[in-house]
């Protein structure tokens, strides 16, 4: 189990930080001759994302590992792990946060007056974004941009929280659990080089927030729906 256990994490350190890089910088240069790339780029992240994370199911069938071991169970509290402050804090925080993004998207799709600011804030934003031309333009590009997010939120919580948090404290047993979600978080920003230096140091702060929080409360079910709910939030505005 140790060995599929390293080609996994060798995945992780290989093929989104280094094959996702360049490939993103071959996508950009090919954009500016054919805007049809950009669809068939969406089905490589999706691919990418997939083949992983249904071989950890495949180690989940047919070794002792199990579904609950990857956090893909409903769980109650725990707060000795990390200590009642950190983990209330922690899931205190997100939950506000997934009030906020409830709260985007009702009022987006009610108030005009909210819609048209939020469009505008966001059109405003555009041009520092180092990965811009990576959001989607025609209305196929928008309707497949929703599976990627889902595909997002679904995957990375498996292979970056649930999976590779197990693994690497099943593979180093004397490490501290806070060690442990940290190398978790790096590599979950090294997912992102592709965005820059700047974006890869924000996704491992990220990541690190929602190691706590899946430890806190065992399970990435949540998770799932607060990152799927961020990357729509995102979103809105596209189909304008």
């Amino acid at each position: 189990m140790e060995i599929l256990f390293w080609v996994i994490i060798l995945f992780t350190l290989v093929y989104e930080p280094i094959v996702g890089y360049y490939g993103f910088q071959k996508f950009e240069r090919r954009l500016a001759h054919n805007s049809n790339v950009r669809l068939k780029y969406y089905y490589n992240i999706m691919l990418g994302l997939w083949v992983p994370t249904i071989f950890i199911i495949f180690i989940i069938l047919l070794t002792d590992l199990t579904f609950q071991n990857v956090g893909l169970t409903l769980r109650t509290l725990d707060t000795k792990t990390l200590g009642p402050i950190i983990t209330y804090i922690v899931l205190g925080l997100a939950t506000i946060y997934f009030f906020l993004m409830l709260y985007y998207i009702i009022t987006y799709h009610v108030s005009e007056k909210f819609r048209t600011k939020f469009i505008q804030s966001k059109n405003s934003q555009m041009g520092d974004l180092s990965f811009a031309s990576l959001l989607p333009v025609t209305l196929k590009e928008k309707k497949t941009w929703i599976y990627v997010s889902l595909t997002a939120g679904i995957t990375e919580e498996i292979i970056y929280r649930g999976f590779l948090i197990f693994a690497i404290a099943y593979l180093f047993p004397n490490l501290s659990i806070w060690i442990v979600m940290l190398g978790a978080s790096i590599l979950f920003g090294l997912a992102h080089t592709y965005q820059g230096l700047g974006n890869v140091v924000r996704t491992t702060i990220i990541g690190y927030f929602f190691s706590i929080l899946y430890i806190g409360i065992g399970s990435i079910l949540p998770i799932i729906v607060l990152h799927f709910l961020i990357d729509y939030v995102a979103k809105l505005g596209d189909e304008d």
